[in-house]
Formats: structure tokens, C-alpha cells, sequence
């Protein structure tokens, strides 16, 4: 059985993977929150230098729209990678998982929510 904040730091070294393997690139921060049967991941400076280009060069709504678009497709294609991340570092069912992403910030947001809260040991440290 593992800690909260082991289960928090493996989320986040298999998010940063994620990235890397479909984006090209990772985040340039990253934080993972469980909080009960909720885990929510927060990713900061994902943009790639193509996605600010895009922002920057369209009107501000259609770049926006748009990245958002291709985003969410991504993240949805590749939902059964994440669940299995997820899953398998919380030993617990994935129900749902929600993503959005801000164009002027480049911070990234996935929360997923679980069939339940996750068993963890007390951590050593106080």
C-alpha cells in the first residue's frame, strides 16, 4: 500500500510521460491532488511552441476554440492510457475523467473522479 503523496508523485511522473509521448514535450510543473474519491492533475507551461503560434496568430476566440478542440480530441482518444495510469497506481476504477486547458496561461487541468477512494498507508513523516 502506498502513501498519498507516493500515489500523487507516480501520477505525476506517468502524466509527465503522457505528455511527452503525445504532445512532444512535458509540463513545465505538475501537481497531483487526491482528495477522497477524486484525483485532480494540474499541469502548467503545456503548450508546445505550434499551439502559442496558433493562439497568437487567430483571433482570439477561433485559436482558442480550436486548440481547445484538437486538446480535448487528444485527450479523449488516449482516455483508455490515462484510466490505466490512474487505475493501476490507485487500484482503483476510473468513472469519469474531465479536461480543460487555458489558452493564455498554457495551465492544463484533468480531474478524474473513482469508483472510491483509494486505500492509502499513513505516512512516516508529520
Amino acid at each position: 500500500m502506498k502513501t498519498q503523496g507516493e500515489i500523487e508523485a507516480a501520477i505525476c511522473d506517468g502524466m509527465t510521460r503522457f505528455e511527452q509521448e503525445y504532445m512532444g514535450r512535458g509540463p513545465k510543473d505538475i501537481r497531483a491532488h487526491l482528495i477522497g474519491d477524486m484525483l485532480v492533475v494540474r499541469l502548467q507551461g503545456v503548450l508546445t511552441a505550434a499551439e502559442q503560434h496558433l493562439v497568437q496568430t487567430l483571433p482570439a476566440e477561433k485559436g482558442r476554440d480550436l486548440l481547445k478542440q484538437v486538446r480535448t480530441q487528444i485527450i479523449e482518444t488516449a482516455r483508455p492510457v490515462m484510466a490505466e495510469l490512474v487505475e493501476r497506481v490507485t487500484n482503483a476504477k476510473v468513472v469519469t475523467l474531465h479536461h480543460d486547458i487555458s489558452t493564455v496561461t498554457g495551465e492544463e487541468v484533468v480531474l478524474f473522479t473513482l469508483e472510491e477512494s483509494p486505500l492509502v498507508r499513513e505516512s512516516k513523516r508529520k
